[in-house]
């Protein structure tokens, strides 16, 4: 299953990223965390202190790892011919989640019990000739070449605010959690991801987070409505991990609200022709709009989604 968190900057959707990501992994599930957002700092969250984590990022390594996925898909003519949203067809190279595979040993590295793969920083060489969305295009092909089964969890941490809705990234989910604060900016990022979600009838629901007291809820309730699935409370906890003093355990009421979150994105299995559907929809947009007609002929109409060949 694959778990977007999105939300307002300062929202606290890294931390919740973080969270509910060693939340499935000290549970024992099968999880790979994915830093997609432009200020990059998923792995400290997660608890890494000292040089920065030696982790080839996604967005550095793109070409190849376009290379890599087209495998003998007779579609795709080299890896300049494919663009982030090309889906997969037959000969494409699949991916299990954490397999012992090319691209998961190069770009995978832990964090403590956490897996975690890293899109890359927006470095001085793209200023004014590059956006953060052609890095995400890793991210994007990644996922669309992913047989993700039940009770596998892929956790990304996407761009700040309604940022992600400029690719076709935020339908490759099967839940986004919209992580709000108990302010007026923060669910005003809520308003635009609620329509645009509608609009390709994706998943979401709401997280309040940093949440005081009884008016901070009714506040969240009264702007949010029957999206707001729970809340996590200020937590003493979180602030001292991110002081660098991590002591104790995460307080009741925040871990039940993970327990939350993980129940609502198992009540959901995975639908494989609509996501596929999406990935081509976006795939033929991109073609038509700016990327070329003929890249139109990289959907193979045979291909089954879903599945793994078995050689």
């Amino acid at each position: 299953m694959r778990i977007a968190f999105v939300g307002k900057g300062g929202s606290g959707k890294t931390t919740l990223s973080a969270l509910f990501s060693r939340h499935l992994a000290r549970a024992g599930a099968p999880v790979l965390a994915v830093d997609g957002d432009i200020n990059q700092h998923l792995a400290e969250a997660l608890g890494h202190d000292g040089p920065p984590l030696d982790a080839p990022p996604l967005g550095a390594h793109l070409s190849a790892i376009k290379d890599y996925l087209r495998g003998t898909n007779p579609r795709i003519a080299s890896a300049e011919a494919m663009i982030k949203t090309t889906p997969p067809g037959r000969g494409s190279r699949l991916l299990s989640l954490l397999g012992d595979d090319e691209l998961h040993t190069r770009h995978v590295r832990h964090v403590g019990d956490v897996p975690l793969m890293v899109t890359g920083e927006f470095a001085d060489s793209d200023l004014g000739v590059a956006c953060y969305h052609s890095k995400l295009g890793a991210v994007e092909l990644y996922l669309n070449h992913l047989v993700d089964g039940p009770g596998e969890y892929v956790v990304v941490d996407m761009t700040a605010g309604a940022d992600a809705f400029a690719s076709g990234l935020f339908t490759r989910f099967d839940m986004t959690f919209l992580v709000a604060e108990p302010t007026r900016k923060g669910v005003s990022v809520y308003r635009q991801y609620r329509d645009h979600a509608r609009e390709f009838g994706i998943r979401i629901a709401v997280v309040g987070n940093k949440v005081t007291g009884e008016d901070d809820l009714l506040f969240l309730k009264e702007e949010v409505g029957d999206d707001l699935l729970t809340h996590l409370t200020q937590s003493p906890y979180v602030r001292a991990a991110e002081q660098g003093r991590a002591q104790g355990e995460l307080e009741p009421q925040n871990h039940h609200a993970l327990n939350i979150l993980r129940e609502t994105v198992d009540a959901h299995p995975r639908d494989w022709p609509r996501l596929h559907r999406h990935a081509v929809e976006f795939h033929l947009r991109n073609a038509r709009a700016w990327a070329g007609e003929d890249l139109v002929t990289q959907v193979d109409p045979e291909y089954t989604p879903g599945r793994i060949p078995q050689s």
